[in-house]
């Protein structure tokens, strides 16, 4: 039988966290390397990457569905590789299930891909799932040396986690909390800043217990590592996510007030308002000790933005405890947030827990905690208008003249004028609707 054409052109289709999005820039970038040029669609590629993750229910049956689409006409399908945490966790039985999925490639793996592509085209179904940490990021391409990077930019510094949440198939996943050294995350940075961003967010699953050794060989955390960054003349904004109460240092408190290119913006989950939930799901602080926690980081900077995660029905949970989580959100009045349903994960410990909730029960809780956190967000961005705050040009709107970006708050902002892509522009803010504000350009930019 003779061996398929070498393919030409790629599609590639991440959904999930930013560092997911990470990884599928990174894996576009290395396939590039190998001369394949991006498909418009996917079933008219000769290779099509799925990368996703695994935190929710029913991941792996969106790549089964995406699978399916890929058929084509006459029967056939592109080459097809499945990528990210679903691969890492549900790798063997993807391939038993999807006869067309040619290659397996977990998330610390993925800078084997030209290999594993010249093994399936020989015929070959490929997986490979280990777990070299720091393998992936010495064997990839530098990053901004194959395309211009858009006006913001994400760095993944940390990978893993040690944390080991009761309900979360990150640790098993993606492996255990590994930080990238600081000499390779500042040279990185300077290659997104000089392809054109203007604004990076630094990534991890635990991105505040990021550590290192600095080009002087101190010891330092995200804070120095922010300072550092914040040194570069062209680099504008900094942003980090996803982070955890626990590594909260004092050291990047005080970065939020002194460090001006640190927008004001934390994403900090809590996940549960209930000192017995919190403990059923592993999270090492409580309720009071979380808001604590803000009140030091907003001594620090009073303008922040706070933005958490929620799981409603958690096994055992309570309407009383339910109701200690919506005590909470009134206590902060989040600027954003996400909220789920729990959604049990194959191997975790919650997953066999008694006190399983209802579907039903679930959907109503979580009704009423995203009413709740819709109001706040909405109080927010109403008590932002009148503000003068520059914003990132990201890119155009659905309308002639019409611009989009983020301002300082991370709030989606919209205005008309004479802009472009990679400014920042000041504005003032003028409306607020529930998901993004309309502003006025205070002044036209210098040419």
């Amino acid at each position: 039988m003779r061996p398929p054409p070498a393919p030409q052109t790629c599609r590639g289709k991440s959904f999930g966290c930013q560092m997911t999005v990470y990884d599928g820039e990174r894996m576009g970038e290395l396939l590039a390397e190998q001369g394949l040029t991006a498909a418009e669609e996917g079933a008219d590629a000769d290779l099509v990457v799925l990368n996703t993750c695994h935190i929710r229910e029913k991941a792996a049956e969106k790549v089964y569905s995406d699978i399916g689409r890929l058929r084509r006409e006459d029967g056939s399908t592109p080459l097809i590789a499945v990528a990210g945490c679903v691969a890492q966790a549900e790798g063997e039985e993807i391939m038993a299930r999807a006869p067309s999925v040619r290659m397996v490639v977990g998330p610390q793996a993925y800078h084997r891909l030209p290999e594993m592509l010249a093994e399936a085209r020989t015929g070959k179904r490929v997986t490979d799932t280990d777990m070299p940490a720091q393998t992936k990021f010495d064997s990839l391409p530098a990053r901004g040396r194959t395309r211009r990077a858009g006006p913001s930019a994400f760095l993944t510094v940390q990978e893993g986690c040690d944390k080991f949440c009761t309900y979360c198939v990150v640790p098993y996943t993606r492996g255990a909390e590994t930080s990238r050294p600081f000499v390779d995350l500042v040279d990185e940075a300077q290659r997104l800043v000089a392809a054109g961003a203007k604004e990076v967010t630094l990534l991890g699953q635990n991105v505040n217990a990021w550590a290192g050794e600095d080009g002087r060989g101190r010891a330092i955390g995200l804070d120095g590592l922010i300072r550092a960054l914040a040194d570069m003349p062209d680099l504008q904004r900094i942003r980090y996510t996803t982070s955890h109460p626990n590594d909260m240092s004092e050291g990047l408190i005080a970065a939020h007030g002194e460090v001006a290119k640190l927008m004001p913006f934390l994403h900090l989950p809590v996940q549960s308002g209930s000192d017995r939930v919190l403990k059923a799901m592993n999270r090492s602080h409580t309720a009071d000790g979380y808001l604590k926690l803000l009140d030091r980081v907003r001594a620090a900077r009073p303008d922040i933005a706070l933005s958490g995660d929620f799981i409603v029905g958690f096994p055992g949970e309570t309407e009383a405890e339910f109701a200690e989580t919506l005590q909470l959100i009134d206590a902060v009045g989040y600027a954003q947030a996400f909220s789920f349903k729990y959604s049990p994960r194959p191997g975790t410990p919650a997953a066999t827990m008694a006190g399983q909730i209802a579907a039903e029960v679930m959907d109503e809780r979580l009704q009423r905690l995203q009413a709740a956190l819709n109001r706040d967000q909405l109080a927010f961005n109403a008590a932002s208008v009148g503000k003068r705050c520059d914003v990132l040009v990201e890119r155009t709107g659905r309308h002639a003249g019409q611009w989009l970006g983020k301002s300082p708050w991370l709030q989606s902002v919209h205005f008309h004028g004479d802009a472009a892509i990679g400014e920042v522009v000041a504005v003032e803010l003028a409306e607020a609707g529930p998901n993004s504000l309309h502003a006025r350009l205070l002044e036209p930019v210098a040419r």
